[in-house]
């Protein structure tokens, strides 16, 4: 089942199993909040949805400002991501995080020059982000890939990879030969 087969609620339900049915989780809020605001841009006319407007805007900078999480309504977010914490996370109003990422504090996910105000990150399934970590510009990182805490992303993470440092790099596997002493 597609993201765009549920409802509202549906979603909901199903965000809050992936924060292990905590409410009181300020990431499980931040997505409710952020569902809720991309929902209510469904109903048509502008008329009937401003009242719900003002509750997204309400609710949203609550969050913000509260909780440290920054996560506009335009953020495409796939099913099931999970903010493990709050604190310093600034998601770029045009990035896309897929189904099942992780976020933890003091992430950002944001463009990386002036002049192009409208790069943003590309999150596939299954993306690990460690804390303190800077995803810019127009990258994109595969499935499956793990950014290490306080790593600066600049290009894209083939699916599957570990990357590292300042500026990002992979991490390469070492051989098991290299463990048992051999050359």
């Amino acid at each position: 089942m597609s993201q765009q087969d549920l409802n509202l609620w549906q979603q909901i339900i199903e965000d809050w199993r992936a924060h292990q049915s905590d409410w009181t989780k300020p990431g499980f809020r931040a997505i409710a909040v952020h569902r809720f605001g991309a929902w209510r841009m469904q109903i048509q006319p502008k008329l009937l949805r401003a009242p719900f407007s003002l509750i997204y805007r309400g609710h949203y900078r609550y969050i913000r400002n509260v909780y440290g999480i920054d996560l506009p309504y335009t953020v495409k977010l796939g099913r099931r991501v999970v903010i493990e914490h709050q604190g310093a996370i600034v998601i770029h109003g045009d990035s896309q995080i897929g189904d099942d990422s992780i976020i933890r504090q003091g992430v950002t996910l944001g463009n990386r020059y002036l002049d192009r105000p409208f790069d943003a990150p590309q999150l596939g399934k299954r993306v690990n982000v460690g804390a303190g970590a800077k995803i810019l510009g127009d990258v994109v990182l595969g499935n499956d890939v793990n950014v290490g805490a306080n790593t600066v992303v600049l290009s894209d993470v083939p699916p599957g990879q570990t990357a590292v440092g300042i500026p990002a790099k992979i991490l390469k596997p070492h051989s098991l030969k290299s463990f048992a002493g051999e050359d």
